[in-house]
């Protein structure tokens, strides 16, 4: 049996070392022939610029072909792969999540739209930024930790404006409450918990709960509880090689024909009919 694999950086379980990562995608493509199989960060937050060249992006389970000029937002916990034509020249900033948290106030609503793997066309405001990172990274100078610190702020409130007139569709509402349900959610939803435990454990009664969730995502909070299921579900579908039943019982569900039904539920396929379709 395998699942997604989950590191940190490309293939290192080691924390993040320094304010941010910087990488060319040429100097790790060389070594991964210019492939990045499918893994996610539980920690960490990338944007990846391409320059020059061509490549596809897998973002969970859709792939998305990329040219020069492209960004990709992919938020922590995002299953994500990449193929380049090789030959391809851009950048990978890779930032600690808790270093976004700190930056993103409540009111200005950016949390939203980073919180949504995207691609968008990069501006001359972006690449300037990523190109001033990368000058200051090698640098042992004075005040380097600050100043890198403030140019990933730069760049984060760049992309979100970026998706933001993208998909103005997206709330605006940042909800201190949505943030820490999605928390639990994340924590929790292997343990199939209903609507009203998570709300006991927000001190908060589930028609709150329901309602912010309602004006921040456009959906209930049952029907987020069941996405972030059937979104781990379509990963191992995806990504491993588990059975159908196997891959029931890893979520919880005691009885994969109730897996099965939920899924085809929620997604209009069987989980064997979506196996299949992304074989096809």
């Amino acid at each position: 049996m395998s699942t997604v694999e989950n590191f940190n950086l490309f293939g290192e379980r080691h924390d993040l070392p320094d304010v941010v990562h910087c990488e060319t995608i040429e100097a790790r493509s060389l070594v991964h022939d210019w492939e990045f199989t499918p893994h996610r960060h539980s920690h960490l937050h990338q944007f990846l610029l391409l320059e020059i060249g061509e490549g596809q992006v897998l973002i969970e389970e859709a792939r998305i072909q990329i040219t020069s000029g492209d960004l990709v937002n992919v938020p922590k916990g995002t299953v994500h792969g990449f193929t380049f034509r090789p030959g391809a020249l851009g950048w990978v900033v890779t930032v600690a999540s808790e270093l976004l948290d700190e930056s993103m106030s409540d009111p200005e609503g950016l949390r939203p739209f980073l919180a949504k793997p995207d691609v968008v066309n990069s501006s001359n405001e972006i690449r300037g930024t990523v190109s001033s990172i990368f000058a200051e990274y090698p640098s042992r100078g004075f005040a380097r930790a600050h100043i890198l610190r403030a140019l990933s702020i730069v760049m984060v409130g760049l992309v979100a404006r970026a998706i933001a007139v993208k998909e103005p569709v997206v709330s605006q509402l940042d909800h201190g409450l949505q943030r820490r349900f999605e928390a639990l959610v994340d924590a929790h939803y292997l343990d199939h918990l209903r609507v009203a435990d998570y709300a006991d454990l927000l001190a908060i009664t589930p028609t709150h709960l329901s309602r912010v969730m309602r004006q921040a995502t456009g959906r209930s909070a049952s029907a987020i509880i069941e996405a972030r299921l059937i979104r781990e579900a379509k990963r191992n579908l995806a990504f491993s090689n588990l059975s159908i039943s196997e891959t029931a019982y890893q979520l919880g569900f005691g009885d994969p024909a109730y897996f099965s039904r939920v899924f085809k539920r929620a997604t209009g396929l069987s989980p064997r009919d979506f196996r299949q379709n992304l074989e096809g």
